[in-house]
């Protein structure tokens, strides 16, 4: 396992992040306790969750995932110090978590303290805020005309950042949380956020994951390069598209059990055709190389410069042992051009 910094943390994670949000859902304990096992004997060292999972979020999967995350821990006290322990504060429109409000000073307070109970932990190594107060251009939001940036009220907004700065510091000033990290956030958010905390000496953002893959990396080039000069580290989530790079979903496919099969509170916005003929094309060169779609789409994301620790997820052992397996292989010069052509004839498919 290869190991880079977190940004300006001075913290060293794995290349593999074990994400964690079917916990509690599509996966029990004893399937966490498993994938837990399986990725730390792999040299994974790095696991994310959020207050919001497990997914797709509902009340009464609410904590759950944070909850069977804690049971392990308390099961595992002394390998708490192997592990980089990151979560998130849900953000404002889901009315069962703190009444749809935003993100605040006093609700970060709150947040931390809850999440510290159920993951039954006195710290939270990387705490971040799961999408910013106002819209921002993911979950297929990015297309012009969407969204109005000019009706945003940019002093609003900077003084929100401000106060929720204010929040993450006393939790670091009193050993609850270590570093800070954003979610779904854009160029112009990290910079108000590191502006901020250089003008009130209050904690530096220090990663920032977004979505990317095959068919989503709308953050290459000017969120990485950012990210690169500014030091924070750049965390891929959905690195198969929701699964959708295996090509399990084409043609219309559902297989029982998985996550299209779901609710999905957004609709399913990444079945698109374009999507549909770009991982055909991707599922068709893998396998005349003699790797499985998830390792070709794997391997490419761990590729990518400027890429700190891409998050995986699994609802099967077998599967997580392919997604890790991913990173220890090399892509070919000649598979790497395939890829760029297919990337370039489907550069943004959904």
């Amino acid at each position: 396992m290869q190991y880079n910094p977190l940004g300006s943390s001075g913290v060293n994670v794995s290349r593999v992040c074990l994400g964690s949000m079917t916990w509690g859902l599509q996966n029990t304990q004893s399937d966490a306790d498993q994938q837990i096992a399986y990725a730390l004997e792999q040299g994974v060292n790095f696991i994310d969750t959020a207050e919001m999972y497990a997914v797709p979020p509902s009340p009464d999967t609410y904590g759950k995932t944070e909850q069977i995350i804690g049971n392990w821990l308390a099961r595992n006290q002394d390998k708490r110090s192997d592990i980089v322990l990151a979560t998130k504060i849900a953000g404002n429109g889901l009315e069962w978590i703190r009444e749809g409000s935003n993100i605040t000073r006093q609700t970060v307070i709150a947040a931390v303290d809850d999440s510290l109970k159920r993951l039954q932990t006195d710290y939270i190594d990387l705490y971040q805020l799961h999408w910013p107060n106002r819209a921002t251009p993911h979950f297929a939001k990015q297309w012009p005309g969407m969204l109005k940036f000019t009706e945003v009220d940019t002093l609003q907004q900077t003084a929100d950042m401000l106060d929720i700065l204010e929040g993450l510091n006393d939790c670091v000033k009193a050993g609850k949380i270590k570093h800070c990290g954003l979610s779904d956030d854009t160029p112009w958010g990290v910079n108000q956020f590191l502006n901020l905390a250089k003008e009130h000496n209050l904690p530096r953002m220090v990663s920032i994951q977004n979505e990317f893959s095959l068919v989503h990396a709308k953050d290459w080039p000017y969120l990485i390069e950012q990210c690169v000069h500014e030091d924070i580290a750049y965390l891929p989530w959905s690195p198969l598209a929701a699964g959708s790079l295996t090509g399990k979903y084409l043609n219309g496919a559902r297989p029982e059990g998985t996550r299209w099969t779901f609710m999905q509170r957004n609709g399913i916005f990444r079945d698109t055709p374009n999507a549909q003929q770009a991982i055909k094309q991707y599922v068709e060169l893998a396998h005349a190389h003699n790797l499985t779609p998830a390792e070709l789409a794997l391997a490419w994301c761990n590729k990518v410069d400027g890429v700190t620790s891409t998050i995986i997820g699994a609802t099967s052992m077998a599967q997580l042992k392919e997604d890790i397996g991913a990173f220890n292989l090399t892509l070919s010069d000649e598979i790497l051009g395939a890829i760029n052509r297919i990337f370039r004839q489907y550069p943004m498919p959904y």
